[in-house]
């Protein structure tokens, strides 16, 4: 489009929401007229900044994308490919979080207790710092 086309779909627009908004204020009062004003001009904004012709190219760069995609099959098979890797992705993380529970011999590690329950410490004497703040934190109440 050139720019007389622009024009006359801005001055449209804007007249448009001209008489939007002296209806507003007639029916409706000063506020909502003032709302509406405020979307009467944003056509005209995006006019002299020239972002009404970006938006019409985003759209039709969007548009352009998505008639490749319904009807290309590489494109498909690329989406597929990406489901994959997702799906790949996700599972992996959820095996992680399974063994992250057990030992290096694959038995399962001993897991802290519960708030308020006595049981055996988790860790052992053989780390003497790690046994000073468990000795810490069970004389301040946290097990």
């Amino acid at each position: 489009m050139d720019d007389a086309a622009w024009a006359a779909l801005t001055l449209s627009l804007t007249v448009l929401g001209g008489v939007w908004t002296w209806l507003a204020f007639r029916r409706h009062g000063a506020v909502a007229a003032l709302r509406a004003l405020g979307f009467t001009l944003l056509p005209l904004a995006a006019y002299l900044t020239k972002t009404l012709q970006m938006f019409t190219r985003i759209v039709n760069a969007v548009t352009d994308w998505a008639t490749n995609v319904a009807f290309s099959p590489v494109v498909w098979l690329g989406m597929l490919l990406g489901g994959v890797g997702i799906v790949l992705i996700v599972v992996s993380g959820m095996i992680r979080s399974r063994q992250l529970g057990k030992g290096p011999d694959g038995t399962a590690k001993e897991l802290p207790a519960a708030r308020g329950s006595r049981s055996a410490p988790v860790v052992t004497d053989t780390d003497p710092e790690m046994a000073e703040i468990e000795a810490i934190l069970r004389k301040r109440g946290i097990s």
